[in-house]
């Protein structure tokens, strides 16, 4: 019996025929049910990949016997079934569950065969024992991927150094004892930052490591450990010391050549470009995030559009739309694109779109997320092509079966996870809500817009929270916007692809097309992750993404009762933007934050510092960065500044100068003054480079220096002028300032430790240091203190930036100690939040925030 409002046969017939489309409408209520045939097995597939990959042999083929042998015995009494009721089942063949159930057992007993092979990959060989011997030796390794760098990661002071990555497999092997065993493992290859010769930190020029090809072998002379994790893909790590270049033994394959002469050519052609479109078009293109700064990486993060930083379906979909087409007429005679318009037949573009394919996956490179956006872009195209939506969900369940098989271990991958869900719920979910939308009267290209961002944000938060522990509600608004750059920033960039090797002229100017769309991502990505309200904490398990799963049922369901109340709808979208905005005046009568009349506050920033001097109407003054780019913008978001005369950099130490460019972002800065101790001299390049980008001008902090700008007057205290005695590292060389705000006196002390704070008591300014109001500690309240400047100062508040639960002991009991006895009040970000003072005299005031 059918159910209630599905067509049968013959009104299906006449709903195609009442469209007036030879193909029907693409409409989900016009196709009938979808066919979830596919899905179980599908399912069953990835989850028995997910369970056996890596375990003992023993219980995998316990699993492949049981499913082979009782996939066998259904399908047999199945055939039995048939031949004894062919007539019957033949027309109802929902009949015959035990075919169903024995599709499912053969797809289980097949995942695990293949899971089986690939951990066995992982035991074979002598890697996986001399990896627990921790032995040395040398090696020959086929690169199976592009080498990469990892992410700068900011450690106390510093940036801890980047490491050169690259998957591989070990093809032979020499012992310590000269032994040679043929092998084939794969591996991860871990090339010591510090031993790379022409890496882009070290002397401006691209490493020979970083250009090596897949498919080249290489002998490098290597630590063997264990893999970094039981999880991983890999039967070991090898380090890679030394500082000679990488000894090829083996040219790469013609096509990974090509490839290469591909995206080299696309590299140079965005050279010429601003810094954004030449970190962006690389990755959305071809899937090379090497020239994305961290900063810029965080704010995708934020703002979940980290997906356009990879190779994903939805390009591809567009590269072949621009071929064949509209999806919609890709097999009717009046469709357009490329093809026809070239002459090329219907079957002639079919092959055409294969070779495209191909070579997708050849110059994006075979990783598993290159394949599987290849299988779900075509799949999904091939799918819509047909003007049959209904096929679309077992076109996707097909894909998803055939990659588990050929690669068990995408079935562990969060990545391969959020793509399928994200194609589902464009498939499945978004046509609906695009329905609904439209007879709400939204256009239809906004309706359909927005349909697929939300269904995609709805179905992949709870994994993207368990991933991050957090959640943002921007993603949506922010997605939709990407979406009208995402299309032409794709197509100039595959010009710029194709023509880079043969027209370079050309491709320049293509690349600087793609540019504008690109740039347009990247200021979505930064506004969405510098707006206070983007994004809330939420638990990082899987209670907290059922929790979230839950939640997100509520607000669909709560939504669309409040589509059809306009003047509702319009209150809680107001409200909602209030929420992410937080305009600070209204921000300010909510939760009092910032108070009126603030002169100085300490921003939160973590383990670092990061200042504002207020210096009139959303003008500021801001003495050092803090770590962290997103906690520096938001801070002076909500703060409401637009303009800074001046960026105080104290010294360079990563935790005072790494958020420099959340300090600049979409502000007014007239000039960056620092200290003439260029120390750490990687971190003293970085401010140089963010400066240079934007053409601000630098200037070196001397003492005895003084200025003044709105109500604002400072004088420079340290360091001391040319010539002085060289400072004992960079915190001694701390830029020193004695601010006056009106009535009230601040003294900021950078990092300055005892040396420096004892020249600092017994020089000519030694004087003015006493009467403090507000002491900015040093040094993050670090037990290196000059007890005897603690006593002349004498602050009547002492500030103290400081990261929760910091590995350092900061700030030291001793220190608070020496403070609160000369009658000090001691404050401290990680406990107390951002700290805002206001007033002068008897009236001065401290908020926490």
């Amino acid at each position: 019996m059918r159910p209630p409002g599905v067509p049968g046969t013959a009104g299906r017939r006449s709903v195609h025929a009442a469209s007036g489309r030879r193909l029907g409408a693409a409409h989900p209520r016009a196709e009938g049910p979808t066919d979830l045939r596919l899905v179980a097995p599908a399912a069953a597939a990835w989850l028995t990949a997910a369970v056996t990959v890596g375990v003992s042999p023993g219980w995998v083929a316990g699993v492949v016997v049981v499913s082979l042998v009782g996939g066998g015995l259904l399908l047999a009494a199945g055939r039995g079934g048939a031949r004894s009721e062919r007539g019957r089942a033949a027309a109802r063949p929902g009949s015959w569950p035990w075919v169903s159930v024995a599709a499912v057992l053969l797809c289980v007993g097949a995942a695990a065969a293949s899971a089986g092979l690939h951990g066995a990959d992982l035991r074979r060989g002598p890697v996986p024992a001399l990896a627990t011997q921790f032995a040395h030796v040398t090696a020959e390794v086929e690169v199976t991927s592009d080498p990469r760098l990892t992410r700068p990661r900011i450690m106390g002071d510093r940036v801890a150094a980047t490491a050169l990555l690259f998957d591989a497999d070990v093809t032979r092997i020499t012992r310590a004892d000269g032994t040679v065993v043929a092998t084939r493992t794969p591996v991860l290859v871990i090339v010591d930052a510090r031993s790379r010769r022409g890496s882009p930190r070290e002397a401006g020029g691209r490493s020979p490591w970083l250009s090596l090809l897949p498919s080249t072998r290489l002998r490098v002379a290597a630590r063997v450990v264990p893999a970094l994790s039981d999880g991983d893909d890999v039967a070991a790590v090898l380090r890679v010391r030394g500082s000679a270049p990488p000894e090829v033994v083996g040219e790469p394959s013609g096509p990974q050549r090509f490839a290469g002469r591909l995206r080299e050519g696309l590299r140079k052609a965005t050279d010429g470009l601003d810094t954004d479109a030449r970190a962006l078009l690389p990755g959305l293109i071809v899937g090379d995030t090497s020239r994305v700064a961290p900063e810029l990486d965080n704010a995708f993060k934020a703002t979940d559009l980290t997906h356009l930083l990879a190779v994903s379906g939805g390009n591809f979909t567009i590269l072949l739309a621009l071929f064949i087409g509209p999806p919609g007429l890709a097999q009717r005679v009046e469709r357009r694109g490329l093809a026809p318009r070239l002459g090329v037949p219907l079957r002639a573009t079919a092959l055409v779109g294969g070779a495209l394919t191909l070579a997708f996956v050849i110059v994006c490179r075979p990783d598993p997320s290159v394949l599987r956006a290849a299988a779900c872009g075509s799949i999904a195209l091939l799918a819509i092509a047909t003007g049959r939506r209904r096929s679309l969900v077992p076109a996707l369940a097909a894909a998803v079966l055939l990659l588990v098989l050929y690669d068990p271990w995408l079935a562990r991958s969060y990545g391969f996870l959020l793509s399928v869900l994200a194609t589902g719920a464009l498939l499945t979910l978004a046509p609906r809500w695009s329905a609904g939308l439209r007879r709400r009267r939204v256009p239809p290209r906004l309706a359909e817009a927005l349909a697929a961002a939300a269904a995609a944000q709805a179905l992949c938060a709870p994994v993207v929270a368990l991933l991050s522990a957090r959640v943002s509600l921007v993603a949506v608004p922010c997605n939709l916007l990407a979406e009208f750059a995402v299309a032409p920033a794709t197509v100039l960039g595959f010009g710029t692809l194709g023509t880079a090797s043969v027209a370079m002229p050309v491709a320049e100017v293509l690349a600087w097309c793609a540019s504008w769309p690109a740039r347009w991502i990247a200021d979505i990505a930064r506004t969405g992750a510098a707006l206070p309200g983007g994004g809330v904490d939420w638990p990082g398990s899987w209670t907290g993404a059922l929790l979230l799963a839950l939640v997100t049922v509520v607000v669909v369901v709560a939504g669309r009762r409040l589509l059809g109340h306009p003047l509702l709808s319009g209150a809680c979208a107001v409200l909602f933007l209030l929420v992410v905005v937080q305009p600070p005046p209204l921000t300010r009568v909510i939760t009092g934050w910032p108070p009126p009349g603030w002169r100085f506050v300490m921003c939160d920033v973590g383990q670092g510092d990061a200042a504002v001097l207020a210096a009139g109407d959303g003008s500021a003054v801001v003495v050092d960065a803090g770590p962290d780019p997103v906690s520096a913008d938001r801070c002076l978001s909500t703060l409401g500044v637009t303009r800074i005369p001046l960026v105080v950099l104290t010294h360079f130490h990563a935790d005072h100068v790494g958020g420099l460019p959340g300090v600049l972002h979409g502000r007014s800065v007239g000039a960056i003054e620092t200290t003439g101790f260029e120390e750490p001299l990687d971190q003293a390049e970085f401010v140089r480079r963010e400066a240079a980008a934007r053409h601000i001008p630098m200037t070196r902090a001397v003492a005895g220096e003084r200025r003044r700008t709105g109500s604002l007057d400072w004088r420079v205290l340290w360091p001391l002028p040319d010539p002085a005695p060289t400072p004992d590292g960079p915190n001694d060389a701390s830029v020193t300032l004695l601010v006056r705000s009106a009535g009230l006196r601040l003294l900021l002390l950078g990092d300055l430790e005892p040396p420096a704070q004892q020249a600092l008591s017994r020089s000519p300014v030694a004087a003015e240091l006493g009467g403090v109001d507000v002491l900015k500690v040093a040094h993050h309240g670090s037990a290196y203190q000059d007890p005897e400047l603690i006593r002349r100062v004498a602050p009547r508040l002492a500030l103290i930036s400081v990261g929760g639960d910091n590995p350092y002991g900061h700030p030291a009991p001793s220190t608070v100690a020496a403070l609160r006895a000369g009658g000090a009040v001691v404050l401290r970000t990680d406990e107390d939040g951002a700290l805002a003072v206001t007033g002068e005299g008897e009236g001065l005031s401290v908020a926490g925030h």
